[in-house]
């Protein structure tokens, strides 16, 4: 999409975050399986993301095209490696990627609070700093944020 001075500007992007429960004991080679395969798969659908992972609960964001994005969320949701798969938020905008260089990033739990952080201050978007803000403080507002 253009403007009228032919500068590109936002696209439609679909984001979906969830959390859900691991069933076993997640050890770091199975992480490093998940983060090996979306980053196989996910440059071929236009979808970027985070996982965070961290006292059994997973918490991921995902965006992309609305279909490819949802695709993906109905075949993570059908993975037995998780359970009690909670969709916290969907929405289609347009605007910017927040993780543009990211096929899918792992990251520690004790770690997303700074990322998150970051990412606010790096922003220059006004709808990008209060939709990572409003992560953040559903993050502190969590388990995960303990």
């Amino acid at each position: 999409m253009q403007n009228d001075e032919g500068q590109q500007s936002s696209q439609s992007i679909h984001h979906i975050v969830y959390c859900s429960q691991a069933v076993q004991h997640m050890d770091k080679e199975a992480l490093d399986k998940i983060i090996t395969t979306a980053k196989h798969h996910n440059p071929r659908f236009g979808i970027t993301g985070l996982l965070v992972f961290g006292s059994g609960i997973f918490f991921q964001w995902l965006e992309g095209p609305k279909d490819t994005v949802t695709s993906l969320f109905k075949i993570i949701s059908a993975d037995p490696r998780h359970t009690d798969v909670v969709l916290l938020t969907k929405e289609d905008e347009f605007r910017e990627r927040l993780f543009p260089n990211w096929d899918m990033e792992l990251v520690a739990a004790e770690d997303i609070s700074a990322v998150l952080e970051d990412a606010m201050h790096e922003a220059s978007d006004p709808k990008h700093k209060k939709t990572l803000s409003k992560m953040l403080q559903e993050l502190h507002n969590s388990a995960l944020g303990k």
